[in-house]
């Protein structure tokens, strides 16, 4: 019976469905993570009958046909590029981006990579890194004597080192948009990569047109609704249960017409 088939596509959806719910729950916590959320597509359909063509007598048209759905596929996981909250640290190294843009990072083989997280501490070469140890871009480097280090909305780094009283400037922070960051490819550790689905990235300073500003201190939070989660994986379970009593009920009649035909 087809309805085998076709209850089974179901019940993987909805597998598949609640591991991108649980990978949500998981990254609770991650600094700067995207929600996501499963997309489903329905599969082919096999005609019985087709609407619109004349019927047996050629004097009539057929106004609709019959056609059986064959299930269901996993057709996307969009990531949520929606803003998290700020939350406030007092790490002077900690950056978040409060609107639209990304950080550039120079990763492995001076690849560069995508991030909004913005937890930065220096290397032993005084240079602004992640957590992994990635060089902040453009490299930024802190005096060993200074003092304080400050960030402006617009990106704009100076310290105060000492024996000095006038600001030292150090560098000009800038951030990447790009014109579909669902098309980002995600590489783990908080790093994304330029596809040719997320298009071509277009570098500016904070605060321009069209970009977030920075806020100096505070990092984004994960922008996970523990409340939707829950209520989508409780979806979810439900969905996963009334496939698989599509598959007992099939079972069933099968056996039922096996006893018939004896």
């Amino acid at each position: 019976m087809r309805a085998l088939a076709i209850a089974a596509t179901g019940m993987s959806a909805q597998q598949q469905n609640i591991e991108v719910i649980s990978n949500n729950i998981a990254n609770i916590n991650t600094t700067a993570f995207k929600r996501s959320r499963a997309e489903f597509t329905d599969l082919l359909y096999q005609a019985e009958r087709l609407q619109g063509v004349s019927n047996r007598g050629r004097d009539a048209i057929v106004p609709q046909g019959s056609q059986t759905g064959l299930g269901v596929r996993l057709a996307a996981i969009r990531s949520l590029q929606v803003q998290g909250p700020l939350s406030q640290t007092g790490n002077s190294y900690d950056l978040a981006i409060n609107g639209s843009g990304w950080f550039q990072i120079t990763g492995p083989n001076n690849e560069i990579l995508y991030t909004r997280s913005g937890s930065y501490s220096t290397n032993a070469n005084s240079q602004l890194v992640t957590v992994d140890g990635y060089l902040l871009s453009p490299t930024i480097t802190i005096p060993n004597n200074a003092v304080s280090v400050s960030v402006s909305q617009s990106g704009l780094v100076t310290a105060v080192v000492a024996g000095q009283t006038a600001p030292q400037q150090l560098g000009q922070l800038t951030t990447a948009t790009f014109p579909n960051d669902a098309g980002l490819e995600a590489l783990g550790g908080n790093l994304f990569r330029e596809t040719a689905a997320s298009g071509t990235p277009v570098v500016g300073v904070p605060g321009d047109i069209g970009y977030g500003v920075i806020a100096q201190g505070y990092v984004e939070s994960s922008n996970v609704d523990p409340v939707k989660e829950l209520v989508s994986m409780i979806s979810a379970q439900r969905a996963f249960e009334l496939n698989s009593k599509v598959i007992q009920t099939v079972d069933d009649m099968a056996g039922t017409i096996t006893k018939g035909i004896r």
